[in-house]
């Protein structure tokens, strides 16, 4: 069906004049719609992909990979644990801590506050808050001094910084002559992170776990451990091994399970944006059947004389199939050109654009990140444009199939 005549009289189309322009006119549009369509599917799924990376990143900065803690919420002898977990080839590193909820008061502002008390000797090996510091280092925490480092936002809503004294307000209860009264405990601000996710810099304060423990009146009890793993994607599977191991004598957590509804919520808003913007790559790729169709019109004196020198039905329709997949191929390396072009690029162009309009389209009080990041999967690229090509090569079908019944009796009977 595609001998070398057929291919060369497509191709001869493709480059034939029309007799009106208006059918050039359609041609280009067909392609450039395919190339937008694409470019902007690649685009977006790039930024998608490098904002699910981004905020896996960030919230493992902050996250364990795996959480070990007590039946009771709580972990005696923690260090005799850390002792069988030693030598576990999948576990790189584990932190003991302790978690609650406090509020936080400081020149007449309250805010509540996740407050996690850290061993800065073991904080390293499971978390990047440490690399993250803006003021002050973890080693500023030292037993018995109540230092606190606050996230930058939360820094910013107090108005408090390094040197500062804050108060921590514990739900615990102390009795009083005057009555039940929470616990009050004076803190020194040594320190500001800043993850750069506005959860956790708004949302979080570090002091030293010794001093987590007389807060929350502990003794020498933590939360748990934190565990760093050394692959993040199968932390549910090393932690459901683990939990055997221990013969369920904790609870064993994974941080999929942390943020599973959020990751599901990312991935579905994924798939649905690519069905919607591959729809409208369908709309540009049907636009060739009216194209072809119009070719058709345009042509049906020549298909006519081609059939009465032998041409078969068969090579009709590759005529015009092979002059639609121009089409379609022509604007699919277009439009995977561009998408390439600008999600590699995407980082600069957006905050060029910010710049020059003056606004900024990710408020860090909104959205989790502030920036638009971009990561361009190569699968997802060769996924966009097969089925940009496809659609293209289906849409010549019915066009194609229309040539091949022209009758040539009736043509040249007016000719």
């Amino acid at each position: 069906m595609f001998k070398p005549l057929i291919l060369y009289i497509g191709l001869r189309y493709t480059r034939a004049k029309r007799r009106t322009q208006f059918i050039s006119f359609i041609t280009l549009t067909s392609v450039l719609g395919i190339a937008l369509g694409v470019t902007a599917l690649i685009a977006v799924l790039s930024v998608m992909n490098g904002f699910e990376a981004e905020l896996r990143e960030r919230i493992l900065g902050m996250t364990s990979h795996s959480t070990i803690t007590g039946r009771t919420g709580e972990l005696e002898n923690w260090q005799d644990l850390e002792q069988r977990l030693k030598g576990q080839s999948h576990i790189q590193g584990l932190a003991p801590f302790v978690e609650g909820e406090v509020m936080i008061n400081a020149d007449r502002r309250v805010s509540g506050t996740m407050l996690r008390g850290i061993d800065p000797g073991y904080e390293p090996q499971v978390s990047e808050v440490g690399n993250k510091m803006r003021d002050g280092e973890l080693k500023d925490l030292r037993a018995g001094e109540y230092g606190i480092i606050l996230g930058a936002e939360l820094a910013n809503y107090l108005g408090a910084m390094v040197g500062d004294k804050i108060t921590v307000i514990s739900p615990q209860l102390n009795a009083t002559p005057a009555g039940v009264m929470p616990r009050l405990k004076r803190f020194t601000v040594v320190g500001v992170f800043q993850v750069g996710m506005f959860e956790y810099d708004r949302n979080m304060a570090l002091i030293h776990i010794e001093d987590a423990q007389k807060l929350f009146r502990l003794g020498d009890m933590v939360s748990g451990l934190r565990l760093k793993l050394d692959d993040i994607f199968n932390a549910p599977e090393l932690s459901k091994q683990l939990a055997i191991q221990l013969y369920d004598e904790y609870r064993v957590s994974d941080w999929t399970k942390a943020h599973d509804n959020f990751f599901k919520a990312v991935k579905t808003e994924k798939r649905v944006m690519f069905i919607i913007l591959m729809l409208i790559v369908a709309v540009a790729a049907f636009n060739i059947v009216s194209t072809l169709v119009m070719v058709v019109t345009d042509k049906r004196g020549d298909i006519a004389i081609l059939k009465t020198q032998g041409l078969t039905n068969g090579s009709v329709m590759g005529i015009f199939i092979v002059l639609g997949a121009i089409i379609g191929v022509m604007g699919t390396l277009l439009g995977t050109f561009g998408g390439v072009l600008l999600a590699l690029n995407i980082e600069t162009i957006v905050p060029a654009i910010e710049k020059f309009l003056g606004v900024t389209f990710m408020a860090a009080d909104v959205y989790y990140i502030s920036e638009v990041p971009s990561k361009l999967i190569w699968t997802d690229v060769y996924a966009i444009a097969g089925m940009a090509a496809l659609l293209s090569l289906l849409a010549t079908l019915y066009p194609a199939w229309q040539a091949s019944k022209v009758n040539p009796a009736e043509v040249l009977r007016y000719e």
